[in-house]
C-alpha cells in the first residue's frame, strides 16, 4: 500500500466520494446559478459546494483536497467574491443609490431575468465556499491531539 491509500477512511468510502464529490459540486453550482428563479442562492450553494471540498478531505485526506482548492485558493476566491459583491454594489450608485438594479430586467421565469440578482448569488456564492472550506480546513489544522500518559 502506498502512502496516500493509508490515509483517510476505508476503501468504500473513497469509492462513494469519488462517484459522487462532483455531482455534489455540479449541484451547488446549479442552486447558485438558479437561486433567483428557484429557492437556493448564492449562500445555500455556497455551502454545498463547500461540502463537496470536504468531503473528499475526509474521505481523502487534507492533501488530496488541498491538490483540488488549495488554501491560497480558497482565499483568492473569498477575496474575488467580496471583490464583485461590492463591485455590484457600487455600481448601482451610478444610477442613484447603492445596490440599484443597472441590468435590464427580462422576461418572467427566464435565466437572464433577475438583473442584478444572479450576479449577487455568485458573489455569495464564492465567499460562502471558499470560506466555509477554509473555516474547515483552520479547524482541522488546529485539531488538539489528547495528552498521553505514559
Amino acid at each position: 500500500m502506498s502512502k496516500e491509500d493509508e490515509k483517510g477512511m476505508s476503501l468504500i468510502v473513497k469509492t462513494i466520494t469519488r462517484l459522487t464529490v462532483g455531482l455534489i459540486l455540479l449541484y451547488g453550482l446549479y442552486i447558485v446559478f438558479h437561486g433567483h428563479g428557484s429557492p437556493g442562492g448564492g449562500f445555500t450553494g455556497g455551502v454545498i459546494i463547500a461540502l463537496s471540498f470536504i468531503h473528499l478531505m475526509l474521505a481523502y485526506g487534507k492533501e488530496v483536497a488541498f491538490r483540488k482548492l488549495s488554501e491560497a485558493a480558497a482565499s483568492f476566491f473569498v477575496s474575488l467574491g467580496a471583490i464583485l459583491f461590492l463591485a455590484i454594489a457600487l455600481l448601482g450608485f451610478t444610477g442613484g443609490y447603492f445596490f440599484l438594479n443597472f441590468i435590464p430586467k427580462g422576461e418572467p421565469f427566464r435565466l437572464f431575468s433577475a438583473g442584478i440578482i444572479p450576479l449577487c448569488d455568485i458573489a455569495i456564492g464564492l465567499i460562502v465556499g471558499a470560506g466555509l472550506f477554509a473555516i474547515f480546513v483552520a479547524l482541522v489544522s488546529l485539531k488538539l491531539e489528547p495528552e498521553r500518559k505514559e
